[in-house]
Formats: structure tokens, C-alpha cells, sequence
């Protein structure tokens, strides 16, 4: 489990690394197009997203891959706080309230994949016993 834990920090860290590149991206759309100021931010999320890919192959050698993708949800959290902190953009109820969903969906989904692989440790361990 505390293997885990490890891997589940690393994951989250990778998610906000793919979060920042939408800071580029969204910084560059704001520049004139093919000025070096667009050149720059774009290259940047070039380099974000490299690196993310890179260590998102790495997480999921360690993690199951659905556990991988429903923790890819809380980018969505990111974007509110990078748009506030950043864009100087306003927060809604609606954002609120889905940012809390998104949290709560991965969340529970957490707690029953843990709970499925509780269920197949022990039908492995059955099979094995016959």
C-alpha cells in the first residue's frame, strides 16, 4: 500500500504538469501569431507535454490504467485554480459544485478498485487452493 501511495502522489504531479501546459497554451492563443512570445509558450507545452508523456508511461507500469484515467479527472479542478490564479477569471457555483463531483467520482472510484482488488486477491487465492 505505501508503494502506492508513492505512485498516486507521482501521478497527481504528472496531472498537474499536464495542467500546466494549459496555462501555455491558453497564454499563447493571447499573443500575435508567430510572434516569439506565441513561439515560446507554445514550445513550452511542447516540452510539458513530452515530459508528461514520458511519465505518464512510467505511472502506468505501476498503477492500473483505469486508476490512472479517473485521477486524469481532477485537471479539471487545476483549470479552476490556474484560471483564478492566473487569468484573473471568476469561479461559479456550477464550478464549484462540479469541481466537488469530480473529486467525489475519483474518490469513489478509488475506494472500489481497492475493494475489487481486495475480491480478486482472494478468488486468485481460491483458484490457487483447488
Amino acid at each position: 500500500m505505501k508503494g502506492k501511495i508513492k505512485y498516486f502522489i507521482l501521478l497527481h504531479l504528472i496531472i498537474l504538469l499536464y495542467s500546466l501546459s494549459a496555462i501555455c497554451s491558453k497564454a499563447a492563443g493571447t499573443k500575435p501569431f508567430m510572434s516569439m512570445e506565441f513561439i515560446l509558450y507554445y514550445g513550452a507545452v511542447i516540452i510539458l507535454l513530452g515530459i508528461y508523456a514520458i511519465c505518464w508511461q512510467q505511472i502506468i507500469k505501476k498503477l492500473p490504467l483505469t486508476t490512472a484515467f479517473s485521477n486524469k479527472a481532477v485537471t479539471v479542478v487545476w483549470g479552476i485554480l490556474f484560471g483564478i490564479i492566473f487569468f484573473a477569471e471568476k469561479i461559479s457555483i456550477g464550478k464549484i459544485v462540479g469541481a466537488i463531483l469530480v473529486i467525489v467520482g475519483v474518490v469513489l472510484y478509488s475506494l472500489a478498485d481497492k475493494d475489487d482488488s481486495l475480491n480478486s486477491s482472494s478468488l486468485d487465492n481460491d483458484i490457487d487452493n483447488q
